[in-house]
Protein backbone atom coordinates (compact mmCIF):
# COMPACT_ATOMS: atom_id res chain seq x y z
CA UNK A 1 0.00 0.00 0.00
CA UNK A 2 2.76 2.36 0.62
CA UNK A 3 4.22 1.78 -2.76
CA UNK A 4 0.58 2.00 -4.41
CA UNK A 5 0.17 5.50 -2.72
CA UNK A 6 3.86 6.62 -3.50
CA UNK A 7 2.71 5.64 -7.30
CA UNK A 8 0.23 7.70 -6.70
CA UNK A 9 1.60 10.54 -5.21
CA UNK A 10 4.40 11.17 -8.33
CA UNK A 11 1.66 13.62 -10.10
CA UNK A 12 2.08 16.07 -7.18
CA UNK A 13 6.11 15.33 -7.34
CA UNK A 14 6.02 16.11 -10.95
CA UNK A 15 3.89 19.41 -10.76
CA UNK A 16 6.27 20.34 -8.51
CA UNK A 17 9.37 19.88 -10.33
CA UNK A 18 7.64 22.07 -13.57
CA UNK A 19 8.83 25.17 -12.56
CA UNK A 20 10.24 27.39 -10.00
CA UNK A 21 7.99 27.20 -6.53
CA UNK A 22 8.05 28.58 -3.42
CA UNK A 23 6.55 24.98 -1.83
CA UNK A 24 8.89 23.12 0.48
CA UNK A 25 12.31 25.21 3.05
CA UNK A 26 12.33 26.48 6.16
CA UNK A 27 8.79 26.06 8.78
CA UNK A 28 7.64 29.99 8.46
CA UNK A 29 8.76 30.32 4.82
CA UNK A 30 5.59 33.42 3.33
CA UNK A 31 3.86 30.62 0.37
CA UNK A 32 2.41 32.51 -2.14
CA UNK A 33 -1.27 31.93 -2.51
CA UNK A 34 -1.16 30.87 -6.13
CA UNK A 35 1.14 27.94 -4.71
CA UNK A 36 -1.04 27.43 -1.89
CA UNK A 37 -3.98 27.16 -4.36
CA UNK A 38 -1.80 24.68 -6.89
CA UNK A 39 -0.70 22.81 -3.88
CA UNK A 40 -4.39 22.47 -2.39
CA UNK A 41 -5.93 21.10 -6.28
CA UNK A 42 -2.80 18.55 -6.60
CA UNK A 43 -3.56 17.06 -2.84
CA UNK A 44 -7.17 16.91 -3.56
CA UNK A 45 -6.34 14.82 -7.00
CA UNK A 46 -4.03 12.70 -5.30
CA UNK A 47 -6.66 11.83 -2.57
CA UNK A 48 -9.20 11.25 -5.13
CA UNK A 49 -6.72 9.06 -7.26
CA UNK A 50 -6.10 6.39 -3.73
CA UNK A 51 -3.30 8.37 -2.28
CA UNK A 52 -3.02 9.50 1.38
CA UNK A 53 -3.61 12.72 2.23
CA UNK A 54 -0.35 12.81 4.32
CA UNK A 55 1.38 10.99 1.62
CA UNK A 56 0.65 13.89 -0.76
CA UNK A 57 1.49 16.82 2.06
CA UNK A 58 5.29 15.13 2.44
CA UNK A 59 5.74 15.57 -0.89
CA UNK A 60 5.43 19.00 -1.26
CA UNK A 61 7.18 19.10 1.86
CA UNK A 62 3.73 20.61 4.46
CA UNK A 63 1.97 19.57 7.16
CA UNK A 64 -1.57 17.97 7.40
CA UNK A 65 -2.30 20.99 9.26
CA UNK A 66 -1.50 23.24 6.98
CA UNK A 67 -3.21 22.00 4.44
CA UNK A 68 -6.36 21.91 6.26
CA UNK A 69 -5.55 25.75 7.34
CA UNK A 70 -5.42 26.71 3.40
CA UNK A 71 -8.71 25.06 2.78
CA UNK A 72 -10.48 26.77 5.92
CA UNK A 73 -9.41 30.24 5.83
CA UNK A 74 -8.13 31.19 2.08
CA UNK A 75 -5.20 31.11 0.49
CA UNK A 76 -4.05 34.73 1.59
CA UNK A 77 -1.32 34.69 4.49
CA UNK A 78 -3.21 35.86 7.76
CA UNK A 79 -0.39 36.33 9.72
CA UNK A 80 -0.38 39.95 11.28
CA UNK A 81 2.84 41.91 10.22
CA UNK A 82 4.17 45.37 12.43
CA UNK A 83 6.43 47.66 11.58
CA UNK A 84 8.05 49.24 14.47
CA UNK A 85 9.90 52.71 13.97
CA UNK A 86 12.81 53.07 16.63
CA UNK A 87 12.17 55.20 19.49
CA UNK A 88 14.86 57.49 18.88
CA UNK A 89 13.96 58.24 15.60
CA UNK A 90 13.61 62.05 14.40
CA UNK A 91 10.08 63.48 13.64
CA UNK A 92 9.26 64.87 10.58
CA UNK A 93 9.89 68.70 11.49
CA UNK A 94 13.34 67.35 12.95
CA UNK A 95 14.03 65.91 9.55
CA UNK A 96 13.01 68.88 7.45
CA UNK A 97 15.17 71.09 9.86
CA UNK A 98 18.18 69.08 8.89
CA UNK A 99 17.66 68.79 5.45
CA UNK A 100 17.03 72.59 5.44
CA UNK A 101 20.05 73.60 7.33
CA UNK A 102 22.10 71.38 4.76
CA UNK A 103 20.94 73.07 1.57
CA UNK A 104 20.51 76.88 3.26
CA UNK A 105 23.54 79.63 1.51
CA UNK A 106 25.59 79.36 4.45
CA UNK A 107 26.00 76.01 4.75
CA UNK A 108 25.36 74.14 1.08
CA UNK A 109 29.18 74.27 0.47
CA UNK A 110 30.54 72.40 3.58
CA UNK A 111 30.39 68.80 4.97
CA UNK A 112 28.26 67.77 7.48
CA UNK A 113 31.25 67.29 9.64
CA UNK A 114 31.55 71.25 8.99
CA UNK A 115 28.03 71.56 10.15
CA UNK A 116 27.29 70.43 13.10
CA UNK A 117 30.39 71.59 14.70
CA UNK A 118 29.14 75.48 13.40
CA UNK A 119 25.66 74.58 14.74
CA UNK A 120 27.33 73.82 18.47
CA UNK A 121 29.08 77.00 18.59
CA UNK A 122 25.53 78.68 17.68
CA UNK A 123 24.35 76.56 20.75
CA UNK A 124 22.22 74.61 18.06
CA UNK A 125 21.59 70.97 17.73
CA UNK A 126 19.49 69.16 15.28
CA UNK A 127 21.58 66.02 15.08
CA UNK A 128 24.68 64.04 14.88
CA UNK A 129 27.23 63.84 11.76
CA UNK A 130 25.78 60.19 10.91
CA UNK A 131 22.68 61.07 11.25
CA UNK A 132 23.28 64.08 8.57
CA UNK A 133 24.41 61.98 6.02
CA UNK A 134 21.84 59.34 6.77
CA UNK A 135 19.46 61.80 5.62
CA UNK A 136 20.88 63.32 2.94
CA UNK A 137 21.78 59.84 1.69
CA UNK A 138 18.12 59.02 2.10
CA UNK A 139 16.72 62.23 0.11
CA UNK A 140 19.77 61.92 -2.37
CA UNK A 141 21.28 64.83 -1.87
CA UNK A 142 24.31 62.91 -1.08
CA UNK A 143 26.05 65.18 -3.99
CA UNK A 144 27.97 68.18 -4.68
CA UNK A 145 26.07 71.20 -3.10
CA UNK A 146 26.68 75.14 -3.86
CA UNK A 147 29.31 75.75 -6.41
CA UNK A 148 30.45 72.65 -6.74
CA UNK A 149 27.18 71.18 -7.78
CA UNK A 150 27.73 73.38 -11.09
CA UNK A 151 28.33 70.77 -13.85
CA UNK A 152 30.67 70.97 -16.58
CA UNK A 153 32.96 73.96 -15.10
CA UNK A 154 35.13 73.35 -17.77
CA UNK A 155 33.94 75.54 -20.51
CA UNK A 156 33.15 73.69 -24.14
CA UNK A 157 35.18 74.34 -27.06
CA UNK A 158 33.75 76.83 -29.45
CA UNK A 159 31.77 75.57 -32.39
CA UNK A 160 33.16 76.09 -36.13
CA UNK A 161 31.19 75.30 -39.25
CA UNK A 162 33.01 75.09 -42.78
CA UNK A 163 30.93 74.63 -45.19
CA UNK A 164 34.35 75.45 -48.21
CA UNK A 165 37.80 74.39 -48.13
CA UNK A 166 40.27 76.41 -46.45
CA UNK A 167 37.97 77.66 -44.01
CA UNK A 168 38.82 75.14 -41.19
CA UNK A 169 41.86 73.54 -40.85
CA UNK A 170 43.15 70.59 -37.96
CA UNK A 171 47.04 70.06 -37.44
CA UNK A 172 49.07 67.74 -34.72
CA UNK A 173 52.44 65.89 -34.66
CA UNK A 174 53.01 62.41 -34.10
CA UNK A 175 55.58 60.26 -33.58
CA UNK A 176 57.44 57.52 -35.95
CA UNK A 177 59.72 55.24 -34.81
CA UNK A 178 63.05 55.22 -35.64
CA UNK A 179 65.95 52.31 -36.08
CA UNK A 180 67.46 53.79 -32.50
CA UNK A 181 66.01 53.01 -29.60
CA UNK A 182 64.56 56.02 -27.99
CA UNK A 183 64.58 57.82 -31.18
CA UNK A 184 61.71 59.52 -33.40
CA UNK A 185 60.96 61.39 -35.94
CA UNK A 186 57.96 63.57 -36.36
CA UNK A 187 54.94 64.26 -38.79
CA UNK A 188 53.93 67.71 -39.36
CA UNK A 189 50.61 67.56 -40.40
CA UNK A 190 48.28 70.00 -41.52
CA UNK A 191 44.71 68.80 -42.94
CA UNK A 192 41.37 70.68 -44.23
CA UNK A 193 38.76 69.66 -41.97
CA UNK A 194 36.15 70.48 -44.88
CA UNK A 195 37.90 68.21 -47.58
CA UNK A 196 39.67 65.87 -45.33
CA UNK A 197 42.59 66.96 -48.10
CA UNK A 198 46.14 67.06 -46.15
CA UNK A 199 47.34 70.58 -46.91
CA UNK A 200 50.77 70.28 -45.82
CA UNK A 201 53.44 67.94 -43.84
CA UNK A 202 56.95 67.86 -42.73
CA UNK A 203 59.30 65.39 -41.21
CA UNK A 204 61.69 66.87 -39.30
CA UNK A 205 64.05 65.33 -36.01
CA UNK A 206 62.49 67.51 -33.39
CA UNK A 207 59.75 69.07 -32.48
CA UNK A 208 59.34 72.78 -32.33
CA UNK A 209 57.32 75.73 -32.68
CA UNK A 210 59.44 77.41 -34.68
CA UNK A 211 59.06 74.51 -37.42
CA UNK A 212 55.46 74.55 -36.90
CA UNK A 213 55.51 78.15 -37.80
CA UNK A 214 57.49 77.74 -41.02
CA UNK A 215 55.54 75.09 -42.52
CA UNK A 216 52.12 76.95 -41.79
CA UNK A 217 53.63 79.84 -43.67
CA UNK A 218 54.36 77.61 -46.41
CA UNK A 219 50.98 76.49 -46.42
CA UNK A 220 49.27 80.67 -46.36
CA UNK A 221 51.53 80.61 -49.87
CA UNK A 222 50.48 77.56 -51.32
CA UNK A 223 46.72 77.36 -50.50
CA UNK A 224 46.53 81.46 -50.89
CA UNK A 225 44.96 81.85 -47.42
CA UNK A 226 45.40 85.47 -47.90
CA UNK A 227 42.43 85.50 -49.92
CA UNK A 228 40.18 83.18 -47.29
CA UNK A 229 38.89 85.65 -44.08
CA UNK A 230 38.90 84.12 -40.65
CA UNK A 231 40.61 80.59 -41.29
CA UNK A 232 40.26 78.43 -38.26
CA UNK A 233 43.16 76.51 -37.31
CA UNK A 234 42.28 73.83 -34.44
CA UNK A 235 44.92 72.10 -32.93
CA UNK A 236 45.48 70.04 -28.93
CA UNK A 237 47.62 72.22 -26.57
CA UNK A 238 51.01 70.75 -27.03
CA UNK A 239 53.95 73.06 -26.08
CA UNK A 240 54.54 73.20 -30.19
CA UNK A 241 50.97 74.59 -30.58
CA UNK A 242 51.17 77.21 -27.85
CA UNK A 243 54.61 77.85 -28.69
CA UNK A 244 55.13 82.43 -29.08
CA UNK A 245 56.44 81.89 -32.38
CA UNK A 246 53.65 79.80 -33.75
CA UNK A 247 50.75 82.23 -32.33
CA UNK A 248 52.26 85.18 -33.10
CA UNK A 249 53.12 83.88 -36.97
CA UNK A 250 48.74 82.54 -36.73
CA UNK A 251 48.40 86.48 -35.93
CA UNK A 252 50.72 87.65 -38.78
CA UNK A 253 48.87 85.80 -40.87
CA UNK A 254 45.29 86.18 -40.15
CA UNK A 255 44.65 82.68 -38.63
CA UNK A 256 42.18 82.49 -35.94
CA UNK A 257 43.23 79.94 -33.17
CA UNK A 258 41.15 77.13 -31.61
CA UNK A 259 42.26 74.00 -28.72
CA UNK A 260 41.38 71.16 -27.57
CA UNK A 261 40.15 70.86 -23.65
CA UNK A 262 43.09 69.83 -21.42
CA UNK A 263 43.07 65.86 -21.81
CA UNK A 264 39.93 65.96 -23.85
CA UNK A 265 41.98 64.26 -27.49
CA UNK A 266 38.04 63.64 -29.10
CA UNK A 267 38.35 67.74 -29.79
CA UNK A 268 41.23 66.90 -31.93
CA UNK A 269 39.21 63.87 -33.63
CA UNK A 270 39.93 64.70 -37.36
CA UNK A 271 43.70 64.46 -37.17
CA UNK A 272 43.62 61.80 -34.93
CA UNK A 273 41.89 59.65 -37.31
CA UNK A 274 44.11 60.53 -40.21
CA UNK A 275 46.90 59.54 -38.10
CA UNK A 276 45.29 55.90 -37.35
CA UNK A 277 44.51 55.76 -40.84
CA UNK A 278 48.10 56.17 -41.66
CA UNK A 279 49.23 53.56 -39.11
CA UNK A 280 46.67 50.68 -39.89
CA UNK A 281 47.09 51.41 -43.95
CA UNK A 282 48.86 48.32 -45.41
CA UNK A 283 51.26 49.83 -46.82
CA UNK A 284 52.72 51.14 -43.81
CA UNK A 285 56.24 49.84 -42.70
CA UNK A 286 56.12 46.86 -39.72
CA UNK A 287 60.33 47.97 -38.84
CA UNK A 288 60.87 51.55 -37.61
CA UNK A 289 62.17 54.22 -40.13
CA UNK A 290 65.93 54.06 -41.19
CA UNK A 291 66.68 57.33 -42.09
CA UNK A 292 64.95 60.98 -42.40
CA UNK A 293 64.64 60.75 -45.78
CA UNK A 294 63.56 57.88 -45.93
CA UNK A 295 60.79 58.83 -43.85
CA UNK A 296 60.12 61.50 -46.02
CA UNK A 297 59.76 59.29 -49.09
CA UNK A 298 57.05 57.26 -47.16
CA UNK A 299 55.11 59.75 -46.32
CA UNK A 300 55.07 61.84 -49.81
CA UNK A 301 53.90 58.51 -51.24
CA UNK A 302 51.26 58.31 -48.52
CA UNK A 303 50.41 61.36 -49.01
CA UNK A 304 49.94 61.39 -52.53
CA UNK A 305 47.50 58.06 -51.69
CA UNK A 306 45.36 59.74 -49.51
CA UNK A 307 44.47 62.73 -51.60
CA UNK A 308 44.23 61.56 -54.87
CA UNK A 309 43.38 57.59 -54.40
CA UNK A 310 41.84 57.15 -51.12
CA UNK A 311 37.84 57.17 -50.93
CA UNK A 312 36.87 59.07 -47.78
CA UNK A 313 33.86 57.15 -46.13
CA UNK A 314 32.56 60.86 -44.13
CA UNK A 315 32.73 63.00 -47.86
CA UNK A 316 30.55 60.17 -49.71
CA UNK A 317 33.36 58.10 -50.79
CA UNK A 318 35.47 61.05 -52.82
CA UNK A 319 38.85 61.50 -52.65
CA UNK A 320 39.93 64.28 -50.48
CA UNK A 321 41.42 66.26 -53.77
CA UNK A 322 38.47 65.92 -54.98
CA UNK A 323 36.19 67.52 -52.78
CA UNK A 324 39.17 70.08 -52.18
CA UNK A 325 38.84 71.11 -55.92
CA UNK A 326 35.42 71.41 -56.03
CA UNK A 327 35.44 67.98 -58.19
CA UNK A 328 32.83 65.77 -55.91
CA UNK A 329 29.54 67.81 -57.23
CA UNK A 330 30.00 66.15 -60.38
CA UNK A 331 31.65 63.04 -59.52
CA UNK A 332 27.99 62.56 -57.31
CA UNK A 333 26.17 63.80 -59.99
CA UNK A 334 26.87 60.93 -61.99
CA UNK A 335 27.10 58.65 -59.77
CA UNK A 336 23.33 59.58 -59.25
CA UNK A 337 22.34 59.24 -62.67
CA UNK A 338 23.96 55.84 -63.01
CA UNK A 339 21.79 54.64 -59.85
CA UNK A 340 18.74 55.59 -61.07
CA UNK A 341 19.38 54.27 -64.52
CA UNK A 342 20.65 51.00 -63.46
CA UNK A 343 16.90 51.36 -61.30
CA UNK A 344 15.17 52.18 -64.63
CA UNK A 345 16.26 48.77 -65.93
CA UNK A 346 15.13 46.56 -63.01
CA UNK A 347 12.80 48.62 -61.09
CA UNK A 348 12.21 44.82 -59.36
CA UNK A 349 15.58 44.66 -57.53
CA UNK A 350 14.99 48.23 -55.66
CA UNK A 351 12.32 48.24 -52.68
CA UNK A 352 12.84 51.95 -52.29
CA UNK A 353 15.02 55.04 -53.77
CA UNK A 354 18.60 54.47 -54.75
CA UNK A 355 21.28 55.63 -53.11
CA UNK A 356 22.01 59.30 -51.37
CA UNK A 357 24.44 60.85 -53.33
CA UNK A 358 24.08 64.61 -52.46
CA UNK A 359 26.96 66.24 -51.78
CA UNK A 360 28.08 66.85 -47.77
CA UNK A 361 27.22 70.59 -47.15
CA UNK A 362 29.27 71.51 -43.89
CA UNK A 363 30.96 69.86 -41.71
CA UNK A 364 31.45 70.76 -38.26
CA UNK A 365 34.34 70.78 -35.51
CA UNK A 366 33.06 70.73 -31.63
CA UNK A 367 29.44 70.57 -32.53
CA UNK A 368 26.94 71.76 -29.46
CA UNK A 369 24.08 70.81 -30.23
CA UNK A 370 22.52 68.40 -33.03
CA UNK A 371 21.72 70.30 -36.59
CA UNK A 372 18.89 69.86 -38.63
CA UNK A 373 18.66 66.75 -40.66
CA UNK A 374 19.16 69.62 -43.98
CA UNK A 375 22.17 70.75 -42.79
CA UNK A 376 23.77 67.54 -43.27
CA UNK A 377 26.70 68.33 -40.04
CA UNK A 378 29.27 65.37 -40.32
CA UNK A 379 31.84 64.53 -37.83
CA UNK A 380 35.25 62.55 -37.85
CA UNK A 381 34.59 58.82 -37.03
Amino acid sequence: MKGQGAGRNSGVTGAKKKGVSDLGGRRGRLISPANRNQAVILINEAHAAGARKWCACEVLEISVRTYHRWQGDGFDDARKTRIQSPINQLTAAERQAVIDCSISPENRSLSPKQIVPRLADKAIYLASESTFYRILRAEKRMNHRGRSAKKNRVPQPKEHVATGPNELYSWDITYLKSKIRGCFFYLYLFMDIYSRKVVGWEVLDDESSESAAELLQKIHLKEGLSLQKDVVLHSDNGSPMKGATMLATMQKLGVVPSFSRPSASNDNAYSESLFKTMKYTPAFPNDPFSSLQETRNWVANFVHWYNEEHRHCEIQYVTPGQRHRGEDVAILKERTRVYEAAKRRHPERWSGQTRNWLPVQSVSLNPQSKKPETQEVQQAA
